[in-house]
C-alpha cells in the first residue's frame, strides 16, 4: 500500500510536469514555425526589392529592342541612300540580328511565352526583309531605296504587326508585376 501511495504521489508530480512540458514544447514549436514564416516573407520582400528594378529594366530594354527593329524605325535610322539593295539588305539583317543578340540576356527576366513573342517578331522582320529583297527583279542593280519601298509595302500587306503584338505581350507581363 505504501508503494501505491508513493506511485500515486509520483504521478501527481509527473503528470502536471508532462502537461506543462508538452504545452511549452507546442508553444515553442509554433513560435519557431511563425518565425520561419516571417523570415521567409522578409527574404521574399528583400528579393523583390532587388529583382523588381532589374526585371523592369529588362522589359524596358526588350521594348526598346522591338521598337528599334520595327521596319519603320529601322528604315529611318539606317539611311538607304547611296547603297545598293544588296548592301542595304545585308545592313538591315545585320542590324536586326545585332539588336537581338545584344538583348538576349533579357530573356532571363521574362516568361518563355513573352520571349517567344519577341523571337517571333524578330524572325518575322527578318523574313519580311528577305522576302522584299527576293521580290526585287535585279537586286544587284537596284538601289537601297527600292528595297526600303518593298519592305514598307510588305509591312502594309501584313494583317498584324508582329512587333506590336510582342510589345503588347511584354507590357501585359510587366503590368502583372504590380
Amino acid at each position: 500500500m505504501n508503494t501505491t501511495l508513493y506511485l500515486f504521489d509520483l504521478l501527481k508530480i509527473i503528470l502536471p510536469a508532462l502537461i506543462v512540458a508538452g504545452s511549452v514544447f507546442l508553444l515553442i514549436r509554433q513560435y519557431l514555425e511563425k518565425e520561419q514564416q516571417r523570415r521567409l516573407i522578409e527574404l521574399r520582400l528583400q528579393s523583390t526589392k532587388e529583382v523588381l528594378p532589374v526585371r523592369l529594366q529588362a522589359y524596358e530594354r526588350v521594348i526598346l529592342l522591338l521598337e528599334r527593329i520595327t521596319p519603320n524605325n529601322l528604315l529611318v535610322r539606317l539611311n538607304s541612300a547611296g547603297q545598293s539593295a544588296s548592301e542595304f539588305h545585308r545592313l538591315l539583317l545585320q542590324e536586326v540580328r545585332a539588336e537581338y543578340d545584344h538583348n538576349l540576356s533579357q530573356q532571363l527576366y521574362m516568361s518563355p511565352d513573352a520571349w517567344e513573342q519577341v523571337r517571333q517578331a524578330k524572325e518575322h522582320i527578318l523574313g519580311l526583309i528577305n522576302q522584299a529583297y527576293q521580290g526585287i527583279n535585279t537586286p544587284q542593280q537596284a538601289r537601297g531605296t527600292e528595297l526600303a519601298k518593298r519592305i514598307l509595302e510588305g509591312l502594309m500587306a501584313d494583317e498584324a504587326d508582329p512587333t506590336a503584338q510582342a510589345i503588347s505581350a511584354v507590357k501585359r507581363e510587366a503590368t502583372g508585376l504590380f
